[in-house]
């Protein structure tokens, strides 16, 4: 590797100082202990199993990351970390070249792997990014090695551009990129041949076809694998995996949102899904009904499930993975977007020895989250836990969870006869969507026991009226329940391009949302950087309506209740309705007045 002047350990000690990410006496003590901080660096990378650094490829690295490891606080900035992003920014804006934050979603895995062998990819840490316009990017730590650049331009017929980027993301991305093409294009080739498959739609009949690749065929595992670590580096909720007629997308939800990642051969289609049938449990031979079963794996020493869903759609089997992060299932609850008044209220809630506690909101709004935080706080060594669930959603060694199975004769009503002889003090049952649950659960309720459960309503109020529907007695209701939590997900800004905009408060009140304030106010929003994908989001918090079932409420609980005349009753007594949480979140800078407006407009905008 040609090693610039630019890369001295001088050179770039000078610009971190400058850049005001390290102090003059940092620089100095650095430059002077160099060479046994690199050494000590390598030394701990040993010994923790990491791989050693390439010394030809890496050293004018090395330094950089013995610095990176130290986790020092920024001169100009003590919030954040010297952390190579920010290293390699500072470098790229003194040579006055462009820096990129590479954003695997946004990669073809074409451009990727086609323009260059692996090997001189590895060798020069250069990885091709995008083409345009006949241009060739190509992202480097070392935008100085211009007679590699010259040889990529040769070998391509096109011109070549080099922009910066941290050499740990080039390598992990070569070793993602072209070890994934390697296995598909692998197992295309071994499937290749005159086959015509567009799955349940329309059927080819082929009178002598080829046989299927099988799921354990080594191309086929390490491509799963591959989406698998894939999915929790860009901390992804879900992986879909859709046939079409010519191609198979692999799609992943982060954040909300879901986002294409591959255009995989239609031909690898079916040996992806056997491969993960296998993983799960599924028939693999059963192609014509929906199956349900669950992936336990490891990451980061962290054991992970994954639940697996598998539906025939019209060019094939669909298969959805959702994956179950005990880092997300299981939080503090006070880390979940409680405000000070509705974390007093729900913990309130909550301490009742019996009853019934219910959380709503549609799917995808952190129910399960807070279920489950929920019962990790309540539960002791002193108490009996026992959770009907469809289907597990985490297994968890302090509660007795119980599947429904309703082909075995275990539905939600059924086997809440049974839990009762089970002495349980806590139950947590995943949904009451029938009148044969809902009776189960109040008797529970009322004979000693606290019930947590789920409905599908679009406020608390309204799940009092909902319980009513389903065929519950109001005097039932009135002497069980407890409180109603109702909750949504808002995606939070992104902190590294967080900016400030002014906007008039009577500007947003046009739109629905009443800040209770007058001029112009201050709010936030993400410009967009690479780290958020140019979404100005990253991550997501909770807005809640908590609604203890007071003495009021309760004497309201009538056959004929009127919805309306329940939310002003709580709203007198003090409900923050999930419009108003919203807007809290809002004026805190945590979101931005279109996220509140996307989550909260089809509820009650007071």
């Amino acid at each position: 590797m040609v090693v610039s002047e630019q890369l001295s350990s001088k050179r770039i000690l000078s610009v971190l100082e400058k850049s005001e990410l390290i102090s003059f006496a940092q620089a100095r003590d650095f430059y002077a202990n160099r060479f046994d901080m690199v050494q000590q660096f390598k030394r701990r990378r040993s010994k923790s199993g990491e791989p050693v650094a390439d010394e030809l490829r890496d050293k004018p690295f090395l330094l950089i990351d013995a610095i990176v490891s130290l986790n020092l606080k920024r001169r100009g900035d003590p919030s954040k970390i010297v952390d190579e992003d920010a290293i390699f920014q500072a470098l790229a804006e003194n040579w006055k070249i462009p820096f990129v934050k590479i954003d695997p979603l946004k990669l073809d895995l074409n451009v990727v792997t086609t323009t260059i062998p692996i090997s001189f990819a590895k060798n020069h840490l250069v990885l091709p990014i995008g083409i345009s316009q006949g241009n060739l990017t190509v992202a480097t730590p070392n935008p100085f090695n211009h007679e590699v650049f010259d040889d990529v331009s040769r070998a391509c017929q096109m011109r070549v551009s080099a922009v910066v980027s941290p050499r740990t993301d080039i390598i992990k991305l070569i070793e993602e990129f072209f070890g994934f093409k390697r296995s598909i294009a692998a197992a295309e080739h071994q499937f290749a041949g005159p086959t015509v498959d567009l799955g349940n739609l329309e059927r080819f009949i082929h009178l002598k076809s080829a046989d299927e690749l099988p799921s354990n065929d080594q191309h086929v595992v390490n491509a799963v694998n591959h989406l698998f670590v894939y999915a929790f580096d860009q901390k992804a909720s879900d992986i879909h995996i859709e046939p079409k007629r010519d191609v198979s997308l692999v799609r992943m939800r982060i954040d909300g949102v879901l986002h294409t990642v591959y255009r995989l051969p239609k031909n690898v289609h079916s040996a992806i899904i056997s491969r993960i049938k296998n993983l799960s449990g599924l028939d693999m031979a059963e192609k014509r009904r929906p199956q349900d079963g669950r992936i336990k794996t490891g990451k980061q020493n962290v054991e992970v499930e994954i639940r697996v869903s598998t539906v025939p759609v019209a060019f094939g089997e669909k298969v959805v993975m959702r994956i179950m992060d005990p880092d997300i299932l299981f939080q503090d609850l006070a880390s979940l977007g409680f405000s000070s008044v509705d974390m007093k209220k729900y913990n309130q809630i909550i301490a009742h020895p019996h009853g019934l506690v219910l959380v709503c909101g549609p799917t995808g709004s952190g129910k399960s989250t807070t279920l489950y935080s929920t019962l990790r706080k309540i539960s002791t060594t002193r108490v009996n836990v026992t959770t009907i669930e469809d289907p597990i959603e985490m297994v968890h060694e302090d509660f007795n969870q119980i599947a429904v199975k309703p082909q075995l004769g275990i539905t939600f009503g059924s086997i809440m006869r049974n839990i009762l002889r089970q002495d349980p003090d806590i139950i947590m049952v995943g949904e009451l969507r029938d009148l044969e649950t809902a009776e189960n659960a109040i008797q529970a309720a009322l004979t000693g026991h606290l019930v947590l459960s789920t409905l599908h309503t679009n406020d608390a109020p309204s799940s009092i009226i909902r319980l009513m529907d389903l065929g519950v007695p109001s005097f039932l209701i009135q002497a069980t329940l407890r409180g109603i939590l109702s909750q949504r997900l808002v995606r939070k800004i992104c902190n590294n391009c967080k900016e400030t905009i002014e906007i008039d408060a009577s500007a947003l009140q046009a739109m629905g949302l009443e800040t209770g304030r007058s001029g112009c106010l201050s709010l936030y929003r993400g410009r967009g950087c690479q780290k958020c994908r140019e979404t100005g989001y990253l991550g997501r918090t909770t807005i809640h309506e908590v609604l203890p079932y007071s003495e009021a409420i309760k004497a309201m609980t009538v056959p004929d209740a009127d919805l309306a005349g329940l939310t002003e009753a709580a709203r007198k007594e003090g409900m923050i309705s999930l419009r108003e949480s919203a807007i809290e979140r809002l004026l805190e800078g945590t979101t931005t007045y279109q996220e509140v407006l996307r989550v909260t407009s089809a509820d009650n905008p007071n």
